[in-house]
């Protein structure tokens, strides 16, 4: 299992691409087209926001899930007991943020999904014809008008040293939405788990855009298309002193959606937040 950076703009990069997704649920992209210097800008302002105590004003909202997620209330990975090491904040274009990362942050979540609908064309022009015509609608469509797609702004702290047995800054897991599109971190640490049951790293060169299958286009697609597990582990040595920052965007379709005989959208995302034990 093979894990390696496709050229945005190359011939066959859907092919590349698509054939990355189905082998390892992941794939990753270069020469795409974010703006890295965007990212690093908010990259900078959200060290900046997770250092002040400010952040505590934005406290999330139970009901809407908007806002600041401190450490105390973390998740619990599926099949863990441990929080994860981290704290986070939730980005909706009509939920509540500090002014200084509105506009980075709705550029770039504009931005990014743009991309995302590109790449579900990709996974879906380049699925068998009897997976494509199991799509209630077709993927790039599920999305749109969405008002579920959420941007995390992660904010993984230095180690302290008195973290608690087996606690990692993300447990195995893997996600709920249909595309998770990630611009690589400012540390590494990201792995994804090998069908042979090993950990390989995913590679993290900073320009580099992560993008990974989500359980709802696992269920789409009759699990054609793998969610693949992966975690974000501790770092080692000097590097314990480094905060990592990552900011995903879990791509979700529109609550009506239909994904399969079983389930719409809302269901499945109801089904797994209660599992998260988040509702």
């Amino acid at each position: 299992m093979k894990l390696e950076a496709v050229d945005y703009r190359a011939p066959d990069a859907q092919q590349q691409f698509t054939r990355s997704l189905r082998e390892t649920g992941f794939g990753v992209l270069k020469n795409h087209p974010i703006d890295q210097d965007k990212v690093a800008n908010i990259y900078q302002l959200a060290s900046t926001f997770f250092a002040d105590q400010s952040k505590h004003d934005f406290a999330f909202n139970v009901d809407t899930q908007d806002g600041y997620f401190p450490q105390s209330v973390s998740e619990v990975a599926k099949g863990h007991k441990v929080k994860d090491i981290k704290e986070y904040f939730h980005f909706y274009p009509w939920g509540q943020c500090p002014e200084a990362l509105r506009g980075p942050l709705q550029e770039y979540y504009d931005n990014a999904n743009a991309l995302a609908q590109e790449l579900l064309g990709w996974v879906q022009n380049n699925a068998p014809a009897d997976v494509q015509s199991a799509f209630s609608m077709p993927l790039s469509s599920m999305i749109e008008n969405s008002d579920k797609t959420l941007l995390r702004v992660l904010h993984y702290p230095p180690m302290q040293g008195d973290e608690a047995p087996d606690a990692i800054r993300a447990a195995a897991h893997e996600d709920i939405n249909l595309l998770t599109i990630l611009p690589a971190a400012n540390e590494p640490g990201l792995q994804v788990k090998t069908k042979e049951g090993s950990w390989l790293d995913v590679p993290c060169d900073f320009g580099n855009l992560i993008v990974n299958i989500g359980d709802m286009l696992q269920e789409a697609s009759g699990h054609y298309y793998p969610s693949t597990t992966h975690r974000v582990i501790n770092p080692e040595g000097t590097d314990t002193q480094k905060a990592r920052i990552s900011l995903p965007l879990f791509l979700h379709p529109r609550p009506d959606v239909v994904l399969s005989e079983r389930y719409t959208a809302d269901s499945y995302l109801t089904e797994r937040l209660k599992e998260l034990g988040v509702i």
